[in-house]
């Protein structure tokens, strides 16, 4: 999808998902210490803004000015500062490191991921943290929700392979539990944390 693309879909006045963060990314970001932080596909930044009431100083990026400006309301609502710039995540070079890195459903097909991955890791600080969850290829088969379009799914092998340098410390398959028509069913994502060693 194109940023115009996205906003379109980020038009209306409400949030096109809860403005919430990620369940996941809160228990695993909810174990650090906070620093500094960088979102890499922000949308409408309802992830950067929950790092910034944890206390981290959040960078967020996204190549739709529309989520970015929802983002901003959003940091207004809940009296945080997060540094929002609109960029394409393709081809943004981040300023300085950082101590952690989002990547929250960045669905790019694996040869432009991979690189967006390798400046992700060039940005941790010795000691940071990467962090990708997003949506599994099995999804299509196991799960339910999420692009139907294989190209852009995750594997937890890919994800692996383009983090050159770092130290792999979950990488997994999880089945994320959802709400459909009142019953609960489960969407299956990509999970990848790394660290870069402090050495």
């Amino acid at each position: 999808m194109t940023a115009s693309d996205w906003d379109q879909r980020y038009a209306g006045r409400d949030f096109a998902w809860s403005v919430e963060p990620n369940r996941l990314l809160a228990d695993e970001v909810g174990r650090l210490q906070p620093g500094r932080a960088l979102d890499l596909g922000a949308g409408e930044g309802r992830n950067a803004v929950w790092m910034a009431t944890q206390g981290w100083t959040v960078t967020a990026v996204d190549y739709s000015p529309v989520g970015i400006d929802k983002g901003r309301r959003l940091a207004q609502e809940h009296t945080v500062t997060v540094e929002w710039i609109v960029a394409d995540v393709t081809d943004y070079q981040p300023d300085g490191s950082f101590d952690l890195v989002v990547l929250a459903y960045l669905q790019l097909p694996h040869a432009v991921l991979s690189p967006v991955l390798a400046t992700a890791a060039a940005a941790l600080a010795p000691g940071g943290t990467l962090l990708l969850v997003g949506h599994d290829r099995a999804n299509l088969r196991d799960g339910v929700g999420g692009p139907q379009d294989p190209a852009v799914l995750h594997t937890v092998d890919e994800v692996c392979a383009a983090l050159t340098g770092l130290d792999v410390q979950r990488a997994e398959q999880y089945r994320r539990p959802v709400q459909v028509d009142g019953a609960e069913r489960f969407a299956v994502d990509t999970v990848v944390r790394a660290i870069r060693p402090a050495g």
